[in-house]
């Protein structure tokens, strides 16, 4: 079914959302990560949408959202957790899966552990909830959470951002470069250089921490609420490597497990074969 490109007011602030798929059909809400938008979704929308309804949202200050100045709008993860849960709330969605992705993952694991009663089931692509999954990619962040002035830390962090960081976290780890597409980075670049968009960038690589420290929680949510979860994995991943794909695991025993041969953004390049896999979850799980 086509897509509606749609603007939604959410605690003040102007939302893009792509929606598609029948009103009265199960809800997969497709959260983004770090530096994209919904815009990463727009064909696992196309391949879906027949017998599911696709939510994916823009984080403020991402794709097409509105990005308020830094001064007027709290650029944490538990902010963004807010905004989509409102979001869900007006669009009068009460029961939902998740997709997460990246940033996506610390965003939907707030809105699951709660209100795990709304949650039907959660896919996992490549997002993190167990220090595993932070390994060498992530000493910089780590050093600049224990010192906001380390300014070789702040340096480094930057580059993910410069067009040649965009274009690095796109195709490494990916057999064939040439199939991912650079329109990803362009698009991504756009509201990228956004005024003030580059501190927003290194505030909420300052608050990654505060992840970190609710994933016990998230853990115990996991064994506790044992939901039925997918992971859809590209295992050559420097950002989130494997190792935080495997450490699931140890606490969901309701788990269908999938590795790719991909990189960190795996539906650019086996998107196809990961909408399977979903499709199939999908129909056997909330159909």
């Amino acid at each position: 079914m086509k897509t509606k490109h749609q603007f939604i007011k959410i605690n003040g602030v102007n939302i893009f959302y792509r929606d598609a798929g029948p009103l009265d059909a199960p809800v997969l809400v497709l959260l983004h990560g770090y530096p994209t938008s919904s815009h990463m979704f727009r064909n696992l929308i196309h391949n879906l949408s027949d017998k599911f309804r696709l939510i994916a949202p823009d984080y403020p200050g991402y794709g097409r959202s509105e990005q308020p100045p830094i001064a007027d709008f709290s650029y944490t993860f538990a902010n963004y957790s807010v905004i989509v849960n409102a979001l869900l709330d007006e669009l009068g969605i009460g029961k939902f899966s998740l997709y997460l992705m990246d940033y996506g993952a610390p965003v939907g694991w707030r809105i699951a552990s709660a209100a795990p009663e709304r949650v039907q089931t959660i896919i996992v692509q490549n997002g993190c909830a167990y220090e595993e999954g932070l390994e060498t990619f992530w000493d910089p962040f780590k050093a600049y959470w224990a010192d906001r002035n380390d300014k070789a830390a702040e340096d480094q962090l930057k580059t993910f951002h410069s067009p040649d960081g965009l274009k690095w976290q796109y195709t490494h780890g990916v057999p064939d470069p040439l199939v991912i597409s650079p329109d990803n980075w362009e698009i991504d670049l756009r509201h990228l250089e956004r005024g003030e968009n580059g501190q927003i960038q290194l505030d909420l690589f300052y608050d990654y921490r505060t992840n970190v420290v609710l994933y016990p929680q998230w853990q115990q949510y996991l064994r506790e609420s044992n939901p039925e979860m997918l992971i859809v994995y590209g295992k050559n991943d420097y950002i989130f490597p494997v190792g935080g794909a495997e450490a699931y695991k140890k606490d969901v025993k309701n788990l269908e497990y999938h590795l790719f041969d991909a990189g960190h953004f795996a539906l650019e390049s086996v998107g196809d074969e990961i909408a399977d896999k979903i499709r199939d979850f999908l129909e056997r799980k909330v159909l």
